[in-house]
């Protein structure tokens, strides 16, 4: 299947004095980001994974979303929506929570 975007989001936990995206819900916004994603009803061929260490611990919970390649970062359960309708369904990069 050839998808139109790819979503990765980091879940990585370590033991270290950084902050972490899997203990900072990591796997809560993968789960809200798929729900949101199914609740839109869009027809567009989104993949919406769990991924690892994506090296932006300090401003995580981190995230990217591909061909863009444009990473979010200090993401919360409550800008789901928003990047959903935004980024995933009108092509809008959110540009506050955008890193770099």
């Amino acid at each position: 299947m050839h998808f139109e975007k790819h979503v990765f989001i980091c879940t990585n936990d370590k033991d270290a004095p950084k902050k972490c995206c899997g203990s900072g819900h990591g796997m809560q916004l993968v789960e809200a980001f798929k729900a949101a994603y199914a609740e839109a009803g869009n027809p567009a061929k989104i993949r919406i994974q769990r991924a690892g260490c994506l090296d932006f611990c300090g401003k995580g919970p981190a995230m990217v979303v591909y061909p863009e390649g444009v990473f979010y970062g200090n993401v919360q359960l409550e800008d789901v929506k928003e990047l959903t309708q935004k980024h995933l369904i009108e092509g809008e990069v959110v540009t506050r929570l955008q890193i770099g």
